[in-house]
């Protein structure tokens, strides 16, 4: 894979399996999903037991990707951003 460039103060994150974006408060501006065989999903939630910011559905296909864009402002997450994946092959996360 090629270098990812970000500006100060962003970084990126790619988990393949439910866990922690990151282990800090940030906002995700944006996620680059690569389907499963099944249809799917990635929850955003804050921390592992916090309120659910956001949940998307992927359509099924192993190969098929989604670009998603939380504007300029991004999803804030207080404690840390935290990510259920169901039937995702991974997520890379654009935060800050």
């Amino acid at each position: 894979m090629g270098m990812v460039y970000t500006t100060e103060g962003v970084s990126t994150s790619t988990i393949t399996a439910t866990g922690d974006v990151a282990s800090v408060p940030a906002r995700v501006l944006s996620m680059y999903i690569v389907g499963a065989a099944s249809a799917g999903s990635v929850v955003l939630k804050d921390s592992s037991g916090g309120s659910t910011l956001a949940t998307i559905n992927t359509p099924a296909g192993a190969t098929l990707t989604q670009n998603i864009d939380f504007g300029s402002e991004g999803l804030n997450f207080k404690t840390n951003p935290h990510a259920t994946l169901t039937n995702i092959a991974s997520v890379l996360f654009v935060y800050g």
